[in-house]
Parts: C-alpha cells; sequence; structure tokens
C-alpha cells in the first residue's frame, strides 16, 4: 500500500487503468490522503474484500468479536450540532445534510477479527488503525457503462410492514429524490445519456442487532470513447459521495464542516478494487477508526432535512451502531 495525496493518487489511477492493471485504491472524506495498491492480493498491509474478490481466504478470526459502547456523544452536543445544520437547511445552504458522529465502543477481539468475521460485501482493514464493513456500493465501471447505487432510508425488518412502511415515508421519499436527483447530476459531469434503471428498492440486510431495510436506487450513463478507462478523472471529480454529503453538495459540504465536531478520516470516503476489466467501488460506511488519542471509535449518521426531529435523528445513529457478522 502506497499512501498519497489526492493529485498523486488521481495520476496512479488513471495510469495503472490505462495500462488494465489490476489494482486497489481508497481516499478519505476529505480527499486530502489516499492510498492505492497495484500488487492487491499480495499486499501484507491491508486486508480487502469487494463482491466476490479480497486477498484474505486463507485466514480466520481468532474470535468472533463484540462491541459495546463506552461513550456516545450525547443528546446535547448532537442537538448542538443538529441546530447547526437546521440553521442552514432554513438559510436555504442545504436541501438535505449527512450528519454524522463518533461513538466511542470497546472492542473485544481485533479489528482483524470484524473485518473476518464480516458478512458485508465490501471490506477494508487498515492495520490496526481502520475497518470498514459497508453494504453500500457507489461506482461501477465496466467498459463505457458507469452505474452508481445510491443508499438512502432505513427501517427495522422486524416489522411484518417495514417495506411499505419505508416506501411510504414521507422524509424517507424526499431524502431519496434528493440523492437520486444529486447523483444524476454528478454522473451528467463525466457521462451521458443518464437514466435511473430501478428507483427505491429495498434490501435486508443482517446485522448483530437485527436485520434492517434499506432503499436503493440505481442510475446508470455512457462514459466517452476512450476514456472508460481514466479512472482518477471518471470517479474523483465525483466525490464526495452524494449519499453521505447531501445536496446542493458543495455548499452542503461546508455545512457539514461547520457543524460535525469528530473529522471522518477513512470514513464516508470511498475505495475500490479494478480486476482489470471492472472497475467496482464503494462507500465507506459501517466503521470503526482509530483516533489520535488512541480511543476506537464507531462513526455513524443520517440525512437531516427541514422535517427532521432532533430525537430521532439522535436515536439512529446510535441504531446505526451494530457490526455485520457471518
Amino acid at each position: 500500500m502506497i499512501l498519497m495525496n489526492h493529485h498523486k493518487l488521481h495520476a496512479q489511477m488513471n495510469s495503472l487503468g490505462r495500462r488494465r492493471q489490476p489494482f486497489l485504491w481508497g481516499i478519505t472524506y476529505d480527499m486530502e490522503r489516499g492510498f492505492i495498491s497495484p500488487e492487491p492480493f499480495d499486499d501484507s498491509e491491508v486486508l480487502w474484500h469487494v463482491g466476490d474478490d479480497g486477498n484474505h481466504s486463507h485466514l480466520e478470526a481468532d474470535r468472533k468479536p463484540e462491541m459495546q459502547i463506552r461513550r456516545h456523544i450525547g443528546i446535547e452536543s448532537y442537538g448542538a450540532m443538529f441546530d447547526t445544520v437546521m440553521r442552514g437547511l432554513r438559510r436555504g445552504d442545504s436541501f438535505l445534510t449527512n450528519l454524522t458522529a463518533a461513538t466511542e465502543v470497546s472492542l473485544k477481539g481485533s479489528l482483524r477479527d470484524v473485518f473476518l468475521s464480516s458478512s458485508a460485501p465490501y471490506r477494508l482493514l487498515i492495520g490496526d488503525s481502520f475497518v470498514c464493513f459497508s453494504p453500500e456500493i457507489f461506482v461501477v465501471i465496466e467498459g463505457r457503462r458507469i452505474s452508481t447505487f445510491p443508499m438512502k432510508g432505513t427501517a427495522d425488518a422486524a416489522r411484518s410492514d417495514a417495506v411499505q412502511c419505508l416506501l411510504d415515508n414521507y422524509k424517507e421519499t424526499c431524502e431519496h429524490y434528493t440523492i437520486v436527483d444529486l447523483m444524476r447530476n454528478d454522473l451528467n459531469m463525466v457521462a451521458s445519456d443518464i437514466c435511473v434503471k430501478r428507483f427505491r428498492y429495498a434490501e435486508k440486510i443482517a446485522t448483530t442487532s437485527g436485520a434492517i431495510i434499506q432503499t436503493s436506487s440505481e442510475i446508470a450513463g455512457l462514459l466517452p470513447e476512450g476514456k472508460e478507462y481514466d479512472f482518477g478523472d471518471i470517479i474523483l471529480p465525483l466525490l464526495p459521495a452524494g449519499s453521505i454529503s447531501g445536496a446542493p453538495k458543495e455548499a452542503t459540504t461546508a455545512l457539514i464542516k461547520r457543524a460535525e465536531t469528530s473529522p471522518r478520516g477513512w470514513y464516508t470516503g470511498v475505495f475500490g478494487y479494478f480486476d482489470g476489466v471492472r472497475m467496482t467501488t464503494a462507500v465507506m460506511i459501517r466503521c470503526l477508526q482509530r483516533h489520535v488519542d488512541g480511543t476506537l471509535r464507531f462513526h455513524s449518521g443520517g440525512g437531516i432535512t427541514v422535517n427532521s426531529d432532533v430525537a430521532e435523528e439522535y436515536q439512529e445513529i446510535i441504531d446505526k451502531i451494530y457490526l455485520t457478522l457471518s
């Protein structure tokens, strides 16, 4: 794994893509730090899993990990962040803002155990500092076709009518429309013939706290001929991902910076794997991250609109603190 800044990562992604050389890559939410691994199956610094590919098939967890909350942000501190966002929303800076917080947790087992025990389709482990077990695909590129799959909307699957309740929820519907519109506009920066292939389809995801239902959409377009392997040119302008920032993106990311009190780091960044034919990327949600003070924190968040209730949004970030174990 080679650490580098945004500009070097951009150049390397283009160079390796044009040579059709497989590689693994990732970048932080603020796009200040990135990494690239030109030989991802032989890289001992990172463990990764993308779809059916990964470099961990010969490894087993030492134990089944268990996580407990030690200290969460508290409703007062969260409320102060929420109020900052609401002022921005009412002023018209944003229509939808993804507000996140870091919760201090304790872990029985290691981050490696979390990675190897997780059932999530997109996983990344960087030493003993960061692990991601994400359900959210971001962009897939195969040939000239580019697709994105924004995920927005969550409900408890224990209810018999969970899917219908989620689909009928006014706030969740508004959030989803906003993100789909944002991602259509983002894809228009790098592709043509943009269309929504599937809108608000529901998926069931198993967690240690019980199953949840989440809704996603599929949006696709056509890349310019001869540019389909210039991955730095294609993907990096789309960041940060719309589902974990908001709309309009530039003003919303500035609002997030004013409101949030804990740096996101790798959390809500993006990582991906190119197998020589297909580039598959994922948003780094569902993350454990070791901070500079040595504490281990679980980052979680949710979309805020003018219709949001602070108590409900606070409960959502707590409800999202879980491991997805096989």
